[in-house]
């Protein structure tokens, strides 16, 4: 039996936590043991990992935490206040070579010099929330296994992620799986050194799930008579909700029956609700909150919108196709992998203009909206799209 680890921060709600609860789902429990650490053990996905899956928390996390978190200076003071002599002038060495030339890794060397080796060997190890600093470096230098695997889910050029230090750690991996081949493409561009190590492998879709959970029952709003626009995502910049706000308000000056439905929670919320009442659309755009099952919601919608501003794949898209929705989207990385522009959806550029009129463009048209939904349901969509090749490549 061959044995693989898995390494993200949590199971909190979330396109990539969701995607590995569908590739755990599919893994051949015969075959493979696996262990899913978590550097912290909590999150509403981690009822839904399956229970012949080991699941640990790394207990180094909670010392490392802080440290990685806090400005530098304020470490420094703390050694300096508990007379940690060695620590500080070791941490303020490292810190200030790392900061001046941009020497990443020996920052992280240092900071990882208290974590010790992980107890195992696995025949696989896969960082899966890549590209992450934290995890990403622990496999690299603190797990012991065969094969190595930085599995990337957004796209790297909209991230500050350090080049150089990914550079270093990269070498360390056998191979680095990304989610759509356009994301492919923006990681060769940032990091040259990972051309012959790449691999697409687009995130496991399992359609049948899906449509049966959309038929759970929920709290619609039952009353309302106009059209119901669906958007799934944590609620953060780069999810773009600002955006969709200010389409709904134009619409409504507008005179449309519009109410938008946004499913998930997030950093942005507190900023989002003062947005919804400056623009004064507090009855019609209705922040759901989080939940683990969005599919219903999508279900009944007249309209599913993703206004995102990046995404490496983007799962609720795909999870919207599943369910035949019309749909539109901004031009982020892998859309136009997901979606034949003007066939199958819409994708527009990322701004106030092209999303409205598109949006309303599909309000004013029905027949438009079912010829959508039509050639959605003539597009294969399927589940397990390279998951045999993924097995095979795994050992």
């Amino acid at each position: 039996m061959k044995k693989i680890l898995l390494v993200m921060s949590s199971m909190n709600i979330g396109g990539v936590e969701k995607s590995l609860l569908s590739l755990l789902s599919i893994i051949p429990q015969e075959s493979y043991e696996v262990t899913l650490l978590l550097l912290e053990k909590k999150g509403e996905f981690l009822a839904h990992v399956p229970d012949w899956v080991n699941v640990q928390e790394a207990s180094w996390f909670k010392e490392l935490q802080p440290i990685i978190l806090q400005p530098p200076q304020k470490t420094i003071k703390s050694y300096l206040k508990n007379k940690r002599y060695s620590k500080l002038i070791s941490f303020t060495y490292s810190y200030c070579v790392s900061k001046f030339f941009d020497l990443r890794h020996v920052y992280y060397r240092e900071v990882f010099k208290s974590v010790p080796n992980h107890s195992n060997e696995y025949d696989v190890a896969i960082t899966y929330q890549g590209p992450t600093d934290i995890i990403d470096y622990y496999i690299a230098n603190k797990v012991s296994a065969a094969k190595k695997i930085s599995w990337v889910h957004f796209d790297v050029s909209k991230f500050a992620i350090n080049t150089k230090l990914y550079t270093k750690l990269y070498r360390k991996y056998n191979s680095i799986y990304v989610v759509s081949e356009e994301a492919q493409q923006q990681l060769l561009k940032k990091i040259p050194s990972t051309t012959g190590k790449t691999e697409v492998f687009k995130n496991v879709i399992q359609s049948n799930v899906i449509r049966e959970m959309s038929r759970a029952p929920v709290q619609f709003d039952e009353a309302f008579n106009g059209i119901q626009i669906v958007t799934v995502g944590r609620l953060s910049k780069e999810k773009g909700q600002d955006l969709a706000i200010k389409v709904l308000a134009r619409l409504r000056r507008e005179g449309y029956c519009v109410r938008w439905y946004c499913i998930g929670n997030g950093v942005e919320r507190m900023e989002y609700e003062m947005l919804i009442r400056q623009y004064g659309v507090m009855d019609d755009f209705i922040l759901v909150g989080a939940t683990p099952n969005p599919y219903p919601y999508i279900e009944q919608a007249d309209i599913y919108v993703q206004p995102s501003r990046h995404e490496g794949y983007c799962l609720t898209l795909a999870e919207a196709r599943c369910l035949c929705k019309p749909i539109v989207t901004t031009d982020f990385t892998g859309a136009h992998e997901q979606l034949v522009d003007g066939y199958n959806g819409w994708v527009v550029n990322y701004d106030e203009n092209s999303l409205y009129d598109k949006v309303k463009y599909l309000i004013d048209h029905p027949e438009e909206r079912d010829r959508l939904t039509n050639n959605l349901w003539k597009t294969s969509m399927d589940s397990y799209e390279n998951a045999h090749q993924l097995f095979a490549n795994l050992v």
